[in-house]
């Protein structure tokens, strides 16, 4: 039968703002922010600019602006359906859910390695500022990030964690202004090359192999494959476009969207722009702040021919500072630094969870059923509050280490993958769940398709021939 034209009446699409308005709707953006801007900036961005100075500035770029295609890719299509991520691959034509078993499979391992190698450094810095063991320092943070996360209390603790954040974010840029390399070394910093390991940090223990510092930068900047589904998480959160009162593990109401008008789509369309802005902020805040952290380690760990590692990363770190403020600086950034990570092990206490009970829900239906959405997300805090318990017991004192093989995880192995699921939701699943005149209208622009295609070429590339050779394969 033919598709009868929809009347143009009474839009179900709530309209967007425009101009300068738009500005006032950024939200998402600074969540996803404040989320990945921790142990890849504070320890891993520093590490590398000491080991290997600014000649991996590109690095920090490629791995935030091909990131930053596959998470507004992402959110755009939450925005287009009320849907996140994970219910996206759960439509890529194939067996039941196999897109979606993948991730589940990966992502329990990858999240209990990466929450506790989070524990791991935070609970490193806080015992340099209190009385207490590394041990009970992680567990502590660990606690303490359950406990926000299981009560829903963000508010006044965002606005103090945020704080301190932004002091160690200010101090690092000026910082980073302070030691600027000039010009023309910024320049080429920003070309793709793969400097070599100087004989000094070879000395301290750092692998004579380059990638096995880059390879984790490009993982964690601007977060890994986690980051970018809870993107659409945040975005559904702020109820944009189609998120808007749907709430967290629905799926898309597809009846729903096929009834949608041209001006429904037109409205749309008009929140993907929101979308745009958004990512694009988080975008230039990624990489801006870390390359600063990079300059910064480069500037004066580098020079001092320190490489942070073990159980004293956060005095060696607190360098930084030191050397321009004294002891009162260096106490800054130990303090600004331990609320970088915990504020970081929150987000990421506040995203796992959602991930794998939408993984969950979708891969086995009798969880879902025998449990409520709130009572699914605090099973898996509890999960996490006891992997961290052990990893920070077992390997506590080796944060570079845990921090390092958290962001290859999840960071590198899915996220070809990734980008080329999003791909396949945006100009094949989406189109199908709209009728012809909202599928006009709403139809991605090649640009989104280059961009994925891009990202999955070079992530890829990087899974097959640099992983293996930087593990020692």
């Amino acid at each position: 039968m033919a598709e009868q034209p929809p009347s143009i009446q009474d839009p179900s699409i709530s309209k967007p703002p425009t101009g300068i308005a738009i500005l006032l709707m950024v939200g998402p953006a600074l969540v996803w922010c404040a989320e990945y801007i921790g142990s890849g900036e504070v320890i891993l961005a520093t590490r590398t600019g000491a080991i290997l100075g600014t000649a991996v500035m590109w690095a920090i770029g490629a791995g935030i602006f091909l990131k930053y295609w596959i998470g507004m890719s992402g959110a755009r299509y939450t925005v287009c359906t009320g849907e996140g991520m994970i219910d996206m691959f759960d439509r890529i034509p194939g067996p039941a859910h196999w897109a979606v078993w993948i991730v589940l499979l990966a992502q329990i391992a990858t999240a209990a390695i990466s929450i506790g190698s989070l524990a791991s450094a935070a609970g490193i810095f806080v015992s340099t500022l209190l009385p207490v063991s590394p041990y009970v320092g992680g567990w502590l943070v660990t606690i303490f990030a359950v406990g926000v996360v299981w009560s829903g209390g963000f508010d006044v603790l965002k606005i103090v964690m945020s704080f301190f954040v932004v002091i160690i974010v200010l101090g690092v840029l000026y910082v980073s202004v302070h030691v600027f390399p000039g010009f023309s070394t910024f320049v080429q910093g920003l070309i793709p090359s793969t400097p070599e390991v100087p004989a000094w940090a070879i000395d301290l223990g750092v692998d004579e192999n380059p990638w096995s510092e880059i390879l984790p930068l490009l993982g964690w900047s601007a977060g890994g494959f986690a980051s970018q589904v809870w993107y659409t998480y945040w975005v559904m959160g702020a109820g944009y476009g189609a998120a808007e009162g749907v709430g967290f593990g629905h799926r898309a109401d597809v009846s729903k969207l096929r009834r949608l008008t041209r001006l429904d789509a037109e409205r749309l369309k008009g929140w993907c722009r929101v979308v745009y802005a958004d990512a694009t902020l988080a975008m230039v805040i990624g990489v801006v702040v870390t390359i600063c952290f990079l300059i910064a380690g480069a500037g004066v760990l580098g020079a001092a021919q320190k490489a942070p590692e073990g159980p004293d990363v956060a005095l060696e770190l607190s360098t930084l500072f030191s050397t321009q403020w004294g002891s009162v600086g260096g106490f800054l950034f130990i303090l600004g630094g331990a609320a970088a990570l915990i504020a970081t092990q929150i987000g990421q206490l506040a995203g796992w969870p959602r991930l794998l009970a939408d993984a969950f829900r979708i891969c086995i239906p009798a969880f879902r059923q025998r449990f409520g959405w709130k009572m699914q997300f605090r099973i898996f805090l509890v999960f996490f509050l006891l992997t961290n318990m052990v990893i920070v017991f077992t390997l506590g004192l080796r944060p570079v280490f845990l921090v390092q093989l958290g962001a290859i995880l999840d960071g590198l192995l899915l996220t070809p993958l990734q980008a080329l699921w999003v791909g396949l939701g945006l100009y094949i699943v989406l189109p199908q769940m709209f009728n012809e005149e909202a599928r006009e209208v709403i139809r991605p622009h090649w640009i989104f398709g280059l961009g994925l295609l891009v990202a999955f070429l070079v992530f890829g590339y990087f899974c097959i021939f640099q992983i293996p050779s930087a593990l020692g394969f």
